[in-house]
């Protein structure tokens, strides 16, 4: 199983199994001595916890999806009332986006306790929600100061979610190989995060036939697995940190702050009909691609095919979205420029999403 602790710039990552334990002293190493604990409200009984881990003042459980300015508001002024100088954020990217929202707001200290795939917590990038619209920006203080990776944390996390999680994190690495600031080392990242979660999806899967939303099996086997998933979000993390992202992640983005869509499932759903809308223009990253997963199929296809061979989700029309959203959200998706393999038109983002809202095959 993966174990190491290293230091990868300003940022401390310590990465095993049962690391929980070691909260209190990397918040004790940032110079943390009143801390509040962040979570959503399903993860309020594991931010208790962990509170009471670190003798921590107190928790704040409102953490939700695509980072709302509002609930940031909240959260620091409940971090003001309890004169707290760290923050220690338990969950996934929602949880994450919350603390990264505080801690780059009032300067305190950020560790983050990841129990998902996003991948964020080890990116300068935070992107929040306000009047139905999300966006992103990207500063060095937005960077936690410390990263606790806990494959423990994972075990019960339910099929589903683990899936979507997992793809999600995948997208960081795609783009990541598109990118036009990419290099050597990135692309060496970004194979690996490809080929770590696809492996990891693919093992956990084979373990047990009962992924009903109950959570993945138990055992040693479903423990490398588990391993190998958090390795590989890791890795594409720290692509999404270090390159930058193209029109998978502005569609997510624009289906997310302004449509309402649940984020890990947008990203399973809309990356291979992305893939396939800049497959011409980026057949090098597209042949990493394939490589990554052992295929031979288009790596649009491939990543469709193994989605819907794992039982997730294929179509935008089943998240809530609607045909009739299509041109709304292809002139969000293309009211400012950025950078992308393909030239991004309105009636090209718009054929993109009615693909993926029909869940059209590749």
């Amino acid at each position: 199983m993966h174990t190491f602790e290293r230091q990868v710039g300003p940022q401390r990552i310590v990465f095993g199994a049962g690391t929980t334990a070691r909260v209190g002293q990397e918040v004790a190493r940032l110079g943390g001595t009143r801390v509040l604990v962040l979570s959503t409200p399903e993860q309020a009984d594991l931010a208790q916890r962990v509170a009471t881990l670190v003798g921590a003042v107190g928790t704040f459980s409102r953490a939700a999806m695509h980072t709302p300015l509002d609930v940031t508001q909240e959260a620091l002024a409940r971090a003001e009332e309890l004169r707290v100088d760290a923050v220690v954020s338990v969950g996934g990217g929602s949880t994450t986006g919350l603390g990264k929202a505080v801690a780059s707001r009032s300067g305190l200290a950020h560790l983050v306790l990841p129990t998902t795939y996003a991948g964020s917590e080890v990116t300068p990038v935070l992107g929040e929600t306000a009047d139905g619209e999300k966006v992103t920006r990207s500063a060095p203080e937005i960077l936690p100061d410390a990263v606790v990776y806990d494959v423990d944390l994972t075990l019960t996390l339910p099929w589903a979610m683990t899936l979507t999680s997992a793809v999600n994190s995948m997208a960081h690495a795609v783009e990541a190989l598109y990118a036009v600031d990419r290099t050597a080392e990135t692309d060496a990242r970004a194979s690996e995060a490809i080929g770590d979660l696809a492996g990891g999806l693919r093992a956990l899967h084979a373990e047990s036939d009962e992924h009903d939303g109950a959570g993945g099996p138990e055992g040693e086997g479903a423990r490398e697995a588990r391993a190998d998933l958090l390795h590989g979000a890791w890795l594409a993390g720290t692509c999404l940190g270090t390159v930058g992202m193209g029109l998978h992640h502005k569609l997510c983005h624009v289906l997310g702050g302004s449509f309402g869509l649940p984020h890990a499932p947008t990203h399973t759903v809309v990356l291979p009909h992305a893939m396939a809308h800049n497959a011409d223009a980026a057949p090098e990253a597209m042949a990493a691609v394939t490589r990554a997963l052992g295929t031979d199929d288009p790596a649009p296809r491939a990543v469709q095919r193994l989605v819907a061979g794992l039982g997730g989700p294929t179509d935008l029309a089943g998240l809530g979205f609607a045909e009739p959203d299509v041109p709304r959200a292809a002139e969000l998706a293309t009211a400012r420029p950025y950078p992308n393999p393909r030239e991004v038109t309105r009636d090209g983002v718009a054929a993109l999403l009615l693909h993926a809202t029909r869940g059209d095959d590749l």
